[in-house]
């Protein structure tokens, strides 16, 4: 069920371009490791020592970036602006061939002498300033450099008066502020900003160590605050980007949950840390609950957790292996999986035989291929278990063949009427049904059922309990049928090591679960994780509702 909000064609057309912007392929490019402001949620302070990058250095990270395919040059800091090349590297930011130039900045150099103007010739493109509060009083404390709020303020309204740049703040919301932030929406929709990025406050770096007691809040008790700021995403012509909020606190505006593939950025800002966790068992030295408790990475970092101690334990029963992907497949756990648990891996392409023949220990075969040709063969050398369809006529196909093997189908508008046709005295027994998980909201939109209504008319159509995964018992009215533990090659480079980013991807892809706050009285809520972030992003928190006892 789409809540009112997301039926509307406005913001529909909003997601989709937030997505395509939130996918453009960025180059991140640091200038310096100093500032001249000093916020009190400052992530980096940790690593300002005063200097700026070599010239070099910068030169060589932009160029290299481009040549690997970026379409955003992004220049930070730091605070970029005082970098004295800063507007040489706008330039060769150009010259080099980025569709778009954008620096990340505290706006102060803006409101002096001709700097705006050069920086614009030289072909600087979007602006984003970084504005925490409605007057200096307020702005100015969290930056910690009086006089801060004038100057920002003279450097956007001067780029404004332009014309040509886009021009958008970034908020960091925090107990001094979340009280003030649709105030700051307002006044400066009437300077004529119409893009906001809304970032929560996270716990590292300055925030926590210096500003715990003071920055850090319950999001329940602001949700008043927080639900002033979301209404001016209803207005046609603002766009507004929830940055780092946690996706539950969003119901209601569920489209506004931060775009899953931004994680990657997140990640990628710690990878060494990540890294450390993964080969030495070092532990981020951020995960004490008091503190995971604000972050954004807490569920990411949980999963993480359990994929490493699934690894070291062995506790897994499948081994799914994309055979397109991991030649190096047997060394990521050390041997033959059928000498670990006795079922059998997953594969994913045509070539499926010879991966499968590389473990000739295997007892049991699951497949999702991309053709079906030498199934029959396969099946008659392996006991297949279990084959996975992508559309009607692959199931079909498969329901054809002579076997034993389950067929599960993936649950979309195309073979859900197909589903709803079959006739009730010859419904297939070897059918299952898994909810398919997606990498984007617009794939979602495109291709999911409302699925409540679907499983109300399937329960007048099945014989019997057809087997059902991924989806929420509250949706399906019983427990879905559990699949597993399962390792994931994907996520392991050559060497057979986890590696954070590949892990990453395949977390965003299938493990980033959530649900409603609402959710917590439910009697499934022991086990139950809700739905894909894709899932409530395209459709809502709506059709989850908590079952209560008695």
């Amino acid at each position: 069920m789409l809540t009112e909000e997301t039926h509307s064609s406005g913001v529909a057309d909003k997601a989709a371009s937030h997505e395509e912007a939130a996918h453009d392929k960025r180059n991140w490019v640091r200038l310096t490791f100093d500032c001249n402001d000093h916020c009190i949620f400052c992530l980096d302070a940790d690593a300002h020592d005063g200097t700026v990058r070599s010239n070099e250095d910068v030169k060589r990270q932009i160029l290299d970036g481009r040549r690997a395919g970026a379409t955003r040059l992004i220049l930070s800091g730091g605070e970029p602006t005082i970098h004295p090349q800063y507007i040489d590297f706008v330039r060769l930011g150009r010259l080099a061939g980025y569709p778009k130039v954008q620096t990340v900045t505290n706006g102060r150099m803006f409101a002096y002498g001709d700097f705006l103007k050069r920086c614009l010739d030289a072909g600087l493109d979007e602006i984003t300033f970084s504005l925490h509060g409605p007057n200096a009083k307020v702005h100015d404390a969290l930056v910690g450099t009086k006089g801060a709020f004038d100057e920002e303020m003279k450097g956007l309204k001067s780029a404004l008066a332009d014309g040509r740049p886009i021009v958008n703040v970034d908020v960091v919301v925090n107990r001094a502020n979340v009280k003030h932030v649709a105030e700051m929406l307002e006044n400066l929709l009437a300077l004529g900003v119409r893009e906001f990025d809304l970032l929560q406050v996270v716990p590292f770096g300055r925030a926590f160590r210096d500003g715990r007691d003071t920055l850090f809040y319950d999001l329940d008790e602001a949700r008043p605050h927080i639900q002033a700021m979301l209404e001016f995403s209803k207005r046609p012509d603002v766009h507004i980007w929830m940055n780092r909020f946690p996706p539950q606190h969003l119901e209601g505006y569920e489209h506004l949950i931060q775009d899953p593939y931004k994680l990657n950025d997140e990640v990628r800002g710690r990878k060494e840390e990540f890294a450390i966790w993964i080969d030495q068992g070092e532990a981020l030295d951020c995960r004490d609950p008091g503190r995971c408790k604000y972050c954004y990475l807490e569920k990411l970092c949980d999963s993480l957790e359990k994929t490493m101690a699934r690894v070291d334990s062995r506790a897994f029963e499948i081994v799914r292996v994309d055979t397109e992907a991991e030649g190096h497949a047997p060394s990521a756990f050390g041997g033959d999986p059928a000498t670990l648990k006795k079922r059998l891996p997953m594969a994913g392409a045509a070539s499926a035989k010879g991966v499968v023949d590389r473990f000739p220990g295997l007892d049991r075969v699951e497949l999702r291929l991309d053709d079906w040709a030498g199934l029959d063969e396969l099946a008659r050398a392996r006991q297949v278990t279990r084959v996975e369809a992508r559309t009607s006529a692959e199931a079909k196909a498969l329901l054809a063949i002579d076997a034993q093997f389950e067929v599960v189908v993936d649950i979309t508008s195309e073979t859900a009427a197909w589903v709803l046709s079959l006739p009730r005295d010859h419904f297939p027994g070897r059918l299952a049904l898994r909810q398919p998980t997606y990498e984007r909201l617009t794939e979602a939109r495109e291709h999911d059922v409302d699925l409540r209504d679907f499983f109300a008319r399937l329960d007048l159509l099945a014989p019997s309990h057809v087997p059902v995964e991924g989806v929420s018992p509250c949706i399906l009215g019983r427990e879905p049928r559990a699949r597993p533990p399962t390792l994931d090659l994907a996520a392991f480079n050559e060497a057979g090591r986890l590696e954070i980013f590949r892990w990453t991807r395949r977390y965003l892809l299938s493990g980033y679960m959530t649900r409603s706050l609402r959710c917590a009285p439910c009697v499934h809520a022991a086990t139950c994780s809700g739905m894909h972030v894709n899932y409530v992003r395209a459709h809502g928190y709506a059709s989850m509702q908590p079952v209560l006892a008695g």
